[in-house]
Formats: C-alpha cells, sequence, structure tokens
C-alpha cells in the first residue's frame, strides 16, 4: 500500500468504525447468522427501514463483517462474529464503548488540550470525570463493564502466556486491584491451587454476585472479593496485580496507590502491574495510540519501562524484571519491595 493510500484508509478510517458501531448498536450483528436472510426480513425483525438498511449491510459486507449475495441476502462472516454478543471472544462491548456518544464526543477537546496543556476532555463534555460517569449514567455503565469483560478475558490469556514459566509457589496469597468482575485473579487461582485470593473493588461493581467469576467457576472458598479505595488503603497479601489501572492515573495519583500497596504488603511482596508499554522511539506500537485515548478520557497516560522505574522507586519499590506474551501488545511488569 502507498503513502498515500495508507494516509487517504486513515482519514476514513472513523467512518468504518461508525459503520461497525451502527452496525452492532441496532442489533444487526447478532441478528445475522451463517444462513442468509433477505434484507426485508432483518428489517422487519429489528424494525429497521428496508432501503437504508440495505444500504448499511452493503457497507458492512465491504469491510468484510457481513457476507452478501444476489438478491439483498446477507449472512455473517468469520470477522464480522467477533463482534457477536455470544462470541467467546467478543469484542462487542469494546466497539460499543469506544465508538459510543461519550467516547466519540471527547476527541473533539485534543486540540484545546494539547494547545492549553490541560488534560480534562472528559470532564469538559460532561462536567465530572469518567468513573463518576459510569456511577451515574446506567446504560454507560452496563456497557464500560461489557467492555472491561472483553479486554479482561484478551489480556488474561496474553498474562497467562507471559507468566506461563514463572515460579508462584512463593505466594499464597494475591491480591488484585481494580479488578472488575474477577477473571484475571480466577483464571490464576485456577490454575495455581496452592493459592488464596482477595479482589479489591467498588461496591458498584462487585455488588451483582451473578456477575462474579469466582462463583462461576466454584472458587468461593478461594476467592474473596472485598469493597475498598485504594487510595485509601488495600488488603494485606504476598502479591499484587493491577491490570490496566495505573495507566488511568497520573504519576502522583500511581504513587499514592502503590505506596499504600507497599505499606499493606508482607515484608517480600511482589507486585505485577499489566499495562501497554510504551516502546522505544522507533517501534509503531497499540500504547502510542492508547495513551491519547488516555489523555482524553482520564488523567493517566501510557508508560515507558523507565518511567514505570521511576514510580516504582518513588513508591517504596524496584522493577526486577518485565514479562511478554509473544505478541507484545501488553507487558506485566514485575517489582519487589525495596
Amino acid at each position: 500500500m502507498s503513502d498515500f493510500e495508507k494516509t487517504f484508509d486513515i482519514i476514513f478510517g472513523r467512518w468504518k468504525s461508525q459503520i461497525l458501531y451502527a452496525g452492532v448498536k441496532l442489533g444487526i450483528i447478532d441478528c445475522l447468522t451463517s444462513d442468509s436472510k433477505e434484507v426485508s426480513e432483518i428489517a422487519k425483525k429489528l424494525v429497521l427501514d428496508e432501503s437504508l438498511l440495505y444500504r448499511l449491510l452493503r457497507a458492512l459486507g465491504s469491510l468484510g463483517f457481513v457476507l452478501e449475495e444476489s438478491g439483498h441476502k446477507f449472512s455473517i462472516s468469520s470477522q464480522g462474529k467477533l463482534l457477536k454478543k455470544d462470541h467467546i471472544q467478543t469484542l462487542q462491548g469494546i466497539l460499543l464503548l469506544e465508538e459510543g456518544p461519550e467516547h466519540y464526543q471527547i476527541w473533539k477537546h485534543l486540540p484545546t488540550m494539547i494547545r492549553d496543556g490541560k488534560q480534562n476532555a472528559f470532564f469538559k463534555e460532561y462536567g465530572c470525570n469518567l468513573f463518576e460517569y459510569v456511577y451515574k449514567n446506567t446504560e454507560y455503565s452496563q456497557i464500560f463493564n461489557e467492555a472491561m469483560t472483553s479486554y479482561s478475558k484478551l489480556h488474561t490469556n496474553m498474562i497467562l502466556e507471559a507468566l506461563a514459566s514463572y515460579d508462584f509457589s512463593k505466594i499464597s496469597h494475591i491480591c488484585d486491584i481494580g479488578g472488575g468482575h474477577g477473571f484475571l485473579l480466577c483464571n490464576l487461582l485456577s490454575k495455581y491451587f496452592h493459592m488464596k485470593g482477595t479482589l479489591l473493588e467498588l461496591e458498584s461493581v462487585i455488588s451483582n454476585k451473578e456477575l462474579l467469576w469466582a462463583s462461576k467457576m466454584g472458587l468461593e472458598d478461594r476467592c474473596n472479593y472485598e469493597v475498598g479505595d485504594m487510595f485509601k488503603q488495600v488488603p494485606y497479601a504476598d502479591a499484587y496485580t493491577l491490570k490496566m489501572i495505573l495507566h488511568d492515573w497520573n504519576d502522583e495519583e500511581c504513587i499514592k496507590i502503590l505506596s499504600n500497596i507497599h505499606t499493606s504488603s508482607s515484608n517480600d511482596a511482589k507486585i505485577f502491574i499489566i499495562e501497554h508499554i510504551v516502546t522505544n522511539p522507533e517501534t509503531p506500537h497499540f500504547s502510542k495510540l492508547f495513551d491519547i485515548h488516555m489523555m482524553c478520557a482520564l488523567s493517566g497516560r501510557e508508560r515507558t519501562i523507565e518511567e514505570f522505574s521511576s514510580i516504582f522507586e518513588q513508591s517504596g519499590w524496584k522493577h526486577v524484571k518485565t514479562h511478554y506474551p509473544h505478541s507484545g501488545i501488553i507487558g506485566v511488569i514485575e517489582g519487589i519491595k525495596k
């Protein structure tokens, strides 16, 4: 692909993601199956305008997410199945969150933020920070939680791969800070039978017991959910995981979180920070794009290994090693108490 073609493709990239968003939001992707359906049938079932629906389906077909046959018939493609709600690796929640109106709107503030030096797009648009908005807005909260579950499943597979040869034999109690419904923690506990686990979260996240993975995976006897605030106090443990947590916060806030963990942890405690790690200048990486999203959404950032080492040092920890899955998309930054 030439430089012109690559640039042209990027300019119209948002058109593609918004077409996908409409296809999922309207229920079209979930309605389609491997057996072809006529547009009229889909329109009637979903109460949509048949003519405009055909044009949207045709565009989805051009992107490879549906398959078009003669006679205005469509079926789902293998790529499209990734956006179905019931797919084991569904990306539906991530799409609905990242291309939904809330996240779409904050990007318009990017030039002004960089000009003014104020990282406040979400607050400027909605008058509160993202996590306050999650608490206030039920519809957004549901989409946010679905997206976090999808992210967690993707990241957990990579984490288990990165730590496949790690010796967990000396860790008896592991605590996941801000671990959502416990997918990562429960997968670690199901692999390492000698460990017990504690998950620290906000009450609003873990109040619905039906969503918690400990009960789904039969681990209630070894996995405890605890309501708390990582900026105030965290539970005692031998090891801690923080998956995609520190990138939400600025350096001062991160140092506060890590210092609280240092205070509460055992003498020989370990810490595992799971994040997108910014690579060297000449290497393109998703972290450098995600960093701009964090600039728009919160007070945080994606960081280099050197930047993680610095906030470790300032909070009583020492960086000892970084573990990577084969893809290199994320890294597991291991630290020990100084």
